[in-house]
């Protein structure tokens, strides 16, 4: 019912319908087409066993699922994600041994007719083809009879998942009542009594302490902690050179390519060589402007071959310039046809240029496009630069350096953690995979520097040393924990005492202003309101009121004790959902009581078939 309840919280209103728990991930139809078992094994099951092969696969399958979803991969926790993988394997072994005892089988008249529906086998008349259904199967190294076991087993599975899963009974007329409760609404009066403030009247003794430490002895742990050192780097903590006028260029042509822009203009030239070039090319300049024709006078005056075609040298490309490029290309810039540059000088000489054709698209000039490409060249350099900076510590590492040497090589800062813990990691490194390289056994042993990892979107490397392992606390070492965890008891005994002793005094709404407390009125609040917290929801509803009366429920909660005050509860008319809704809601509410019956019969399959694992592949699967 308490799952039920959670899964109903969250609306009227906002959200109508929600997602039910997946199906179990590994049962999934991607299997029909997996390979035998490899002899290696990571656990026994029954008379099955899953394979080293199979394990690693299925792992890096689900991690490549979740880093889709997940933008830093630091955040994925490796050793959950292999828990998760294994019982979901084990799962499945389980259920097919199950579901081979049980009988459940499917005959090869019924494989034949769903591959035959199968698109993936179907030619471009949508009949089922032949050819590519053998060149599926030899793409796959499979014969057919493999394919059809494979098949056999995976709807021999689907038919026990569903027998399970698929009888879960949950009646309307419970899921409607459900639904309803969101509908209610009381007013609320409430008075917190917070803990802290009656730790002053909490005495304790040697004698509590002691007897606390004897029954919970096995729990006072410490955690397991490192000294750890460690650089951290990312590409907005580089500074980078200057952005060179062939930086600028470079990300010219890179937003040209990117926006698929060819250059089409065409042009002629007018290139004069020799003693007096400045001069002839000003003449030249002046009798240009006085409307003589270009290509004549690229006939009679261009020092180059292309004088006698007019002095056209076809589209235009900046390669053929070479170093003079950028000072051509600006020459050029925002030409139309017919219009002539000024003299340019460059390593051929002095080179004037006209454009007389142009069939291509718009394109902005470099220099229009300045600021952004100035922002983009810089990107561009910081990443080079970040990359060339982590290769180089990657290396660094490998080849055993301490962490001091590779800070001073590399001019990055060294940071320190004291006392850096395993478990309840708060710190400023808490993501689950700088976690597990700094408690690696090996690295540990070494006090070896790690290889970078991907933090964010950085890279962090680190070094731990003075590791100490978690051991049972002796009785001083103790006392501060204890001593904390019974003045929060204790204190939070008597808030509760407090609370139970006003609520007594309270039976009618007269009676809420009388209290030596000042209880806060909320107004009318539902079940879903943010005014409360999870715990002080449920008890506002929990017990009615008289007509025309109030009921008080006193409690301990998070913050110590809450007293909570509620009139008449009233239910809204007009249910938020359509019937249509209703039902879909239902079938949710179904789904998830047979995925709580699939894990009953899991739990009962397991006292069936005997399952073991074998802890030193698992470890070395896991790369420990």
């Amino acid at each position: 019912m308490d799952k039920l309840r959670d899964f109903l919280k969250s609306w009227p209103g906002r959200i109508l319908l929600i997602l039910c728990l997946s199906p179990l991930a590994l049962l999934g139809v991607e299997s029909y087409f997996g390979g035998g078992v490899d002899p290696n094994q990571v656990a026994q099951v029954g008379d099955a066993s899953v394979g080293l092969s199979e394990y690693q696969t299925a792992v890096n399958n689900r991690r490549t699922e979740i880093l889709e979803q997940v933008e830093d991969a630091s955040l994925l926790n490796e050793d959950v994600l292999h828990e998760q993988v294994l019982k979901g394997l084990i799962d499945r072994t389980l259920l097919e041994q199950q579901a081979g005892k049980l009988g459940m089988t499917v005959s090869d008249d019924t494989i034949n007719r769903l591959l035959r529906q199968e698109d993936a086998f179907k030619d471009a008349d949508g009949n089922f083809s032949n050819d590519q259904f053998a060149n599926f199967l030899r793409q796959r190294g499979m014969t057919k009879n493999q394919l059809f076991a494979e098949f056999r087993n995976q709807l021999s599975l689907d038919q026990l998942n569903a027998s399970i899963v698929g009888t879960a009974v949950y009646p309307m007329k419970a899921v409607s009542q459900l639904i309803d409760l969101q509908l209610e609404s009381r007013n609320i009066w409430l008075h917190r009594f917070e803990w802290q403030d009656y730790v002053d009247q909490v005495k304790l003794s040697k004698s509590d302490i002691q007897a606390y430490y004897d029954a919970n002895k096995n729990d006072l742990k410490s955690a397991a902690v490192v000294d750890l050192a460690y650089l951290q780097l990312s590409p907005q903590s580089l500074q980078v050179s200057d952005v060179t006028t062939e930086d600028l260029q470079q990300q010219y042509e890179a937003y040209k390519q990117s926006q698929a822009i060819t250059d089409e203009r065409r042009i002629s030239q007018i290139l004069l060589t020799g003693e007096n070039t400045k001069a002839r090319a000003d003449k030249v300049k002046a009798r240009l402007d006085k409307g003589e024709s270009f290509a004549a006078l690229a006939k009679t005056e261009s020092d180059d071959p292309s004088g006698e075609t007019g002095g056209d040298i076809g589209r235009f490309n900046p390669t053929v310039f070479g170093s003079d490029a950028v000072a051509v290309e600006k020459a050029l810039e925002g030409l139309s046809v017919g219009d002539v540059t000024a003299p340019i000088k460059t390593s051929f000489g002095y080179q004037i240029f006209t454009v007389t054709e142009d069939n291509g698209s718009s394109l902005p000039s470099l220099e229009s496009m300045r600021d952004e490409l100035m922002v983009k060249a810089k990107e561009y350099k910081r990443q080079e630069l970040y990359a060339d900076k982590v290769a180089a510590i990657n290396d660094l590492a490998a080849d055993g350096f301490s962490i001091e040497d590779i800070a001073q090589q590399e001019n990055v800062a060294l940071k320190r953690l004291k006392n850096y813990p395993k478990e309840n990691n708060q710190t400023l490194l808490s993501q689950p995979a700088v976690i597990k390289q700094a408690f690696d056994e090996f690295t540990i042993q070494d006090q070896a520097v790690t290889a970078g990892i991907e933090v964010g979107n950085g890279t962090v490397w680190v070094q731990p040393s003075n590791y100490r392992p978690t051991k049972t606390l002796t009785l001083s070492a103790a006392t501060p924990r204890i001593t904390q965890i019974l003045r929060q008891q204790k204190a939070t005994a008597l808030a509760l005492k407090d609370a139970k002793a006003l609520a007594a005094n309270i039976k009618t709404p007269a009676d809420i202003n009388k209290q030596s407390v000042r209880l806060q009125s909320l107004g009318e609040v539902n079940r879903q309101t943010t005014r409360l917290t999870e715990k002080e929801r449920g008890l506002a509803f929990s017990q009615p009121a008289a007509d025309n009366g109030v009921v008080a429920i006193a409690s301990e909660t998070e913050v110590g004790a809450t007293l909570l005050v509620g009139d008449p509860i009233k239910t809204e008319q007009q249910s938020p959902l359509s019937d249509v809704q209703r039902a879909q809601t239902a079938a949710i509410v179904r789904d998830n009581l047979g995925q709580d019956q699939l894990q009953d019969y899991l739990d009962y399959l397991r006292l069936v078939y005997k399952v073991e694992i074998n802890e030193a592949n698992m470890n070395n699967a896991q790369g420990r």
